[in-house]
């Protein structure tokens, strides 16, 4: 049985063209992603700006959704009309706003710029708009914020006329976070991630980023909701019966998404997965393509055997 790894059709053309010198590889944009987590019970929602209930009380379970041991992760459906990965399941997430590296003055808490910047594998200004990017995209897409009114508090409700407002003139860039931050008297809470993985899109896609993947706790009080434009679904589910869902080819995902769901597995609580991000591995994944005599191509991803795709000389893998 197929499992559901995201396989765009045109992508052995355009690896061979890329080994032919027919195709630029573009350079790829740097984004993040967050893998939000909380403690109880899977739920479903739909529409784009559906509320979704607090832990334990929701009405609509995520299909074979069960009571059992560890956290639930937030997952979003992307529209199938979307160009990159349509109707495949990821994360809340985006690309950085350089304004965001530009921002001295930005408010923040948590470990130092120049700490995120070892983690990362980056300078510190780097980091700053990486971890940004990181807590403006899960406001954008899921209505959480990670911030605060100083370093040891976290804002309980960001629903409201005023805050849908904010969160507009964020996602269309008519208001930097760094201003968002201001006008409303927070600061970012970067102790609140943890750094979890880093992949790059193949060279042969189109359309690149370079996304650090974080993990981060539902801030108490907030809930989450389908904020995003390009999603058309959103589940709290636990990581076991996402990759299970995948494994049937019921859930489509990208490499990344599934590697990351099955890192949490071990973890009972969403405390401890956010513990654990401290010794992951954030070397770079990036896909790897080669043609071998009889003209199949070998795809791969170094370090994750379970994506690899023999595609014959003509055809489908």
């Amino acid at each position: 049985m197929p499992n559901g790894q995201w396989y765009p059709p045109e992508w052995p053309d355009r690896i061979r063209a890329l080994a032919a010198g027919e195709l630029t590889a573009v350079e790829p944009r740097r984004a993040a992603t967050v893998m939000l987590l909380r403690d109880g019970a899977a739920e479903t929602s739909t529409g784009s700006a559906a509320p979704e209930s607090a832990p334990g009380t929701g009405s609509c379970a995520a299909p074979g959704s069960t009571a059992g041991p560890g956290p639930s992760v937030h997952m979003l459906r992307r529209r199938a009309s979307m160009a990159f990965a349509g109707g495949a399941y990821a994360y809340p997430g985006g690309g950085v706003d350089p304004r965001d590296a530009e921002d001295a003055q930005l408010r923040w808490a948590g470990p130092s710029r120049d700490t995120w910047a070892a983690r990362l594998g980056t300078d510190p200004a780097s980091a700053q708009a990486i971890v940004c990017a990181a807590v403006r995209e899960t406001y954008e897409e899921a209505g959480v914020l990670l911030a605060g009114p100083d370093a040891t508090t976290v804002v309980g409700d960001t629903t409201g006329d005023d805050w849908e407002a904010d969160r507009r003139a964020l996602v269309t860039r008519d208001l930097s976070f760094a201003e968002f931050l201001d006008r409303r008297g927070l600061v970012l809470r970067s102790d609140l991630l943890g750094a979890w993985a880093r992949w790059i899109t193949p060279e042969f896609e189109p359309r690149r980023y370079d996304t650090w993947f974080f993990v981060a706790v539902l801030p108490e009080g907030q809930v989450t909701r389908n904020a995003s434009t390009e999603a058309d679904r959103t589940v709290w589910i636990r990581p076991a019966e996402a990759a299970a869902g995948y494994d049937k080819g019921e859930l489509l995902m990208m490499p990344p998404t599934i590697s990351t769901l099955r890192g949490l597995l071990p973890y009972a609580t969403a405390a401890e997965a956010l513990a654990a991000a401290a010794g992951r591995d954030l070397t770079p994944v990036l896909a790897q393509a080669r043609l071998t005599g009889t003209g199949e191509l070998v795809l791969s991803w170094p370090g994750h055997d379970e994506f690899t795709k023999h595609i014959p000389a003509e055809g489908r893998p």
